[in-house]
Parts: structure tokens; C-alpha cells; sequence
């Protein structure tokens, strides 16, 4: 008798085995390919996360600490078992220190953990085999996502983050099914009863994904939903109010900046917001107290130090606004804005040059900074700079070729330098924009004027009168119009 060679299933388990290595090298290399380039993103090395962020990795009381981060373990497991309560952020006193042992608590970290010693349990000493697989699968699922967002092996910047629960829920929900089936197979006479509770828990979560997708599908309603989960949380407080405010509702928008200041006294951005209002508002002195209070606190914010400049401009406190935007720019080199606005701020005081100059910095920053270049053309306008301002606008509308507002000044400028056509053409491309512009018609009227045009002139004057009946000069100037086209009219035979 000949007996077959076992070598061939020999050489089929190294060929397994081999392949099984190699993918398993493959995915070793790939995932150190992407924790390598995660680092470099990151400018090698760690984020620098603020005690706001995530209080209880700045305890300075090691054993609190470890309680603290147990007891946010317990609140993502209650996530897990009840997704009720759901925030966008949880952090700004969203979830209270426990300061004490004799905190109630406490007890839920024992719940929690004498629940895991026990999956534990059964997954290493259960005498049925297809259970300690399976719940050691659950567990790896559970457990093993959820270890980077644990602050045990770094320091993460969240309290909770509900986005770190999702490979964790595979685990759960395997938890769960392998359970269901256990209990009906050890209590068959229940389980109906035992179906019907599935049924009402799964109709529950659907009930509660739908829910949370119809909140996720505007900011308002995200916003506005926190408010009943963290309502010690002045992040969600200052979402609600700065979504108010985006939608021009700066009057309910104030109230939610003022608490979330009173929630977190050193909110600085909240400040920042509630000071612009109060600026828009014309409360001065109020919107000055909030972002000196501001930079006082963070001396690096750049956009509180602008937004502090101009409202002292509006005060007339021209040398605290030059410090003001000064410092802006010191700690942000390239802030277009700031350039802008300290250019206004010199165009106030007459230091024609140093605007010209603070512009043209806002242009080279920011090459479509259309009120930068719009106010350059002005300037120079205004101050009989005519060459110059034309060669500027030019320069303007070659980045800018659609800006309605850079073709009126050019126009102006043109008109004034007596190239008529030139200056026609530009009134009105910019008409053809926006047609509804008084100021557009009344200008070009003006420029038919000049020209002798004057039916033409006439046209454009009743437009812009139509437009803005109050506009300033327009009615003057179709006044006199009107007696110069009446008195040719009787010097015509």
C-alpha cells in the first residue's frame, strides 16, 4: 500500500502562516506610516490642551485624578447603555470634579467596575468555550478603541467625546445580543416577554438616532439641545449666542455671551463677541471694559487687541487704538484687517501717508482686500492725487475685475481727469452690478453734467432721487440742472 506524502498540507500551513505574517507586518507598517505622519500634522509633538478642556488631568491630587477619570469612564458606559443625554461638548463645567471620597458618586465607579471584573471573569474561567470567545471579542471591542481617549497613556483634550464611543458600540452591542440570547435560552418560558423588551430597547435607540440626526441637521438646534444636558457649560452658552448673533439676533445673543462670561469668568472669546456687539450697539465704554478685560487675560489675542483698537478710534483715543492695533499685529504678522483698520485710523488723523502705506500692507497680505484698495483710490482722490489714484484703482481692478464699489471710485477719478468716456464706461459696468446704487446714478449724472450730456444727466439724477430721495448734493445738483436746461430752452429760437 502506497500512502499519500503529508508534506503538501505542511507546505499549505507555512504558506498560511507566511501570508498571515506578512499582512500582519503590512498593517503593523501602515498603522506606524500613520501614527508617524499623525505626528508630524501635529509639529512633533503634543497638543497643548488648556484646564477648561479636560479639569481632571490638571489635578494636582493623584488618587481624585484617577477617581475623576474612573467616573468619566462610568459616563461614556451610561452613553453606551442610554444615549439620552447627548452635548456637543462636555467640557467648561459640564461634568463636576468629585473633590471627596464621600462623593455619591463613587458608587457608580464601583457599579462600573465590579461589571467588568465580572465580564472579565467569564471570559477567562467560564467553562463554556464559545462563551469566553466571545466575550473576550466584546471585551476587545469595548475596551481596546476606547484606550486612546482613557488619559492613561497621554492626556487628551476632552472631558467626553461621544465620537470616541463608536468602534466601542460594536463591543456593547455584542455584548448585548450574546446576553438577549443567553437569557432566552436560560428563561425559555419568558421569552416573549424577553422579545418584546429587545423590540421596545432597539425602537428606543432608533427613536433616539433620529432624534439626534434631526438636531445635528442645523447649529441652532445642536446648540440650543445642549442647553438642557450642560447647562454649567459656557461653551454651549457661547455657541448659542454667537449662532444668534451670525443670524442677527444680537439682542438674545448678549444674554447667553453674559452667562457664559459668568460661568467661566476668563472666556475670553466670549468677551471678545459680547464686546463687538456692545461696540455695534454703541455702548463704548462697555465693549472698551470687555476687551481690555480680554487682552488682560490673554495677551496674545490678536483679534480682541483690533477689535479693542476700534473702539477706541470711535472714542477718539487715537493713540491707545495705534497701540491697540500695533499690538495686533505684533502678534499676528499677517492680519490684513489690522493693516485695514489702522489705515482708517491714520486717514482720521490726516497721516495720509502712513494710511497709504498701512492699505497697501493690507493688500499685499490679502491681494482682494477690496476696502483696502476701494480707500487707497479715495484717499488719493481726495487729496488731488488724480494720477496716482487712477493708477491705483487700474492695479485694482486687475485683481478685482467684478468689485462695483473699486469701478465707482475709479470712475470718480477718471471723470475728474476729464476722460469722460473712460470714466462712462466704468459707471456703468458697475450699474449693470448693482443697479440700484444711488450714489452710482447720482455720480454718473454728474459726470453727463460736465459733459454736456444733459438729458442723459437728467435721467440719471431722477434715478438716484428715486433710489434715495434724501441723498446728499443730488438734489442740489438736479436743481441747478434743470435751470440750466431751462434756460437754454429760451435762449433756442
Amino acid at each position: 500500500m502506497k500512502f499519500t506524502s503529508l508534506h503538501p498540507v505542511k507546505s499549505y500551513c507555512e504558506i498560511f502562516q507566511k501570508g498571515l505574517l506578512t499582512r500582519l507586518a503590512l498593517m503593523g507598517l501602515g498603522g506606524l506610516a500613520m501614527l508617524y505622519a499623525r505626528w508630524r500634522i501635529m509639529g512633533t509633538g503634543p497638543p497643548a490642551f488648556t484646564e477648561v478642556d479636560n479639569p481632571a488631568s490638571f489635578e494636582e491630587n493623584v488618587f481624585l485624578r484617577i477617581v475623576n477619570y474612573n467616573y468619566y469612564y462610568c459616563l461614556n458606559a451610561w452613553l453606551l447603555l442610554c444615549p439620552w443625554w447627548l452635548c456637543f461638548d462636555w467640557s467648561m463645567g459640564c461634568v463636576p470634579l468629585i473633590k471627596s471620597a464621600t462623593d455619591w458618586r463613587m458608587g457608580w465607579l464601583l457599579l462600573l467596575w465590579c461589571f467588568l471584573i465580572g465580564l472579565i471573569k467569564q471570559a477567562l474561567y467560564s467553562p463554556d468555550r464559545q462563551r469566553r470567545r466571545t466575550t473576550t471579542l466584546a471585551l476587545v471591542l469595548l475596551v481596546v478603541p476606547f484606550l486612546p481617549a482613557c488619559n492613561v497613556f497621554f492626556r487628551v483634550g476632552f472631558v467626553i467625546a461621544e465620537r470616541v464611543l463608536y468602534l466601542s458600540s460594536a463591543g456593547y452591542c455584542l455584548l448585548l445580543a450574546f446576553a438577549f440570547g443567553h437569557c432566552c435560552y436560560r428563561w425559555s418560558k419568558y421569552r416573549n416577554l424577553l422579545r418584546v423588551c429587545m423590540l421596545v430597547l432597539l425602537c428606543f435607540y432608533m427613536a433616539r438616532s433620529a432624534l439626534r440626526s434631526h438636531q445635528w441637521q442645523s447649529e441652532k438646534r445642536l446648540f440650543t439641545s445642549a442647553l438642557s444636558v450642560c447647562p454649567l457649560n459656557a461653551k454651549v452658552h457661547y455657541n448659542v449666542g454667537k449662532n444668534l448673533a451670525d443670524r442677527g439676533n444680537t439682542t438674545a445673543a448678549i444674554g447667553y455671551y453674559r452667562e457664559a462670561v459668568r460661568l467661566h469668568p476668563t472666556y475670553v472669546h466670549a468677551m471678545n463677541n459680547l464686546g463687538n456687539i456692545m461696540k455695534e450697539r454703541n455702548e463704548l465704554i462697555e465693549a472698551e471694559q470687555l476687551l481690555t478685560a480680554a487682552v488682560a487675560i490673554q495677551p496674545d489675542f490678536a483679534a480682541a487687541w483690533m477689535n479693542l483698537g476700534i473702539v477706541r478710534n470711535s472714542m477718539r483715543k487715537y493713540e491707545d487704538a495705534e497701540y491697540s492695533y500695533l499690538n495686533a499685529i505684533r502678534f499676528r504678522k499677517k492680519y490684513p484687517d489690522c493693516y485695514y483698520n489702522l489705515g482708517r485710523l491714520y486717514a482720521d488723523q490726516n497721516r495720509h501717508v502712513d494710511a497709504l502705506n498701512a492699505w497697501r500692507n493690507a493688500t499685499m497680505l490679502k491681494p482682494d482686500h477690496s476696502l483696502a484698495w476701494n480707500n487707497m483710490v479715495i484717499l488719493l482722490d481726495n487729496t488731488g492725487n488724480l494720477g496716482q489714484a487712477e493708477l491705483i484703482g487700474r492695479e485694482a481692478l486687475r485683481l478685482l475685475p467684478k468689485d462695483p464699489t473699486i469701478m465707482f471710485s475709479l470712475a470718480n477719478v477718471l471723470g475728474k481727469l476729464q476722460k469722460y468716456k473712460e470714466s462712462e464706461g466704468f459707471f456703468l459696468r458697475a450699474l449693470q452690478i448693482n443697479p440700484n446704487a444711488a450714489s452710482f446714478h447720482g455720480n454718473l449724472a454728474v459726470l453727463y453734467h460736465r459733459w454736456g450730456k444733459l438729458e442723459l444727466a437728467e435721467k440719471h439724477y431722477e434715478l438716484s432721487l428715486n433710489l434715495d430721495p434724501e441723498a446728499p448734493g443730488t438734489r442740489d445738483n438736479y436743481n441747478m440742472l434743470r435751470r440750466k436746461m431751462d434756460q437754454l430752452k429760451q435762449l433756442t429760437p
